[in-house]
């Protein structure tokens, strides 16, 4: 699981089967200190509820299509939870 920051949404007027209902949310990889690392992402939003500003934990790859209410679907990036606190271990 990666973590990440919501920075918002795409729109997009026609989706593959599958896809239909299901935001987009532009997403700003994290590292642990909350410091972003490499390019913004698109994700699939698979807890119907993350927002621009919140953070966010989300899966890549076969993990991500596994995450979408339909299995299989063709994303690469899926949001599977928004984090509440983030506590580092020494």
């Amino acid at each position: 699981m990666n973590l990440g920051r919501v920075h918002g949404t795409v729109v997009a007027t026609i989706k593959s089967a599958g896809l239909e209902g299901v935001r987009f949310l532009i997403v700003q990889p994290l590292d642990k200190h909350q410091e972003p690392v490499g390019e913004p992402l698109v994700a699939a939003d698979a807890v119907h509820m993350a927002g621009p500003g919140e953070l966010v934990y989300f899966v890549a790859s076969r993990e991500a299509a596994e995450a979408m209410p339909e299995r299989f679907v063709p994303v690469d990036h899926a949001i599977v939870g928004i984090v509440d606190e983030v506590h580092l271990v020494p």
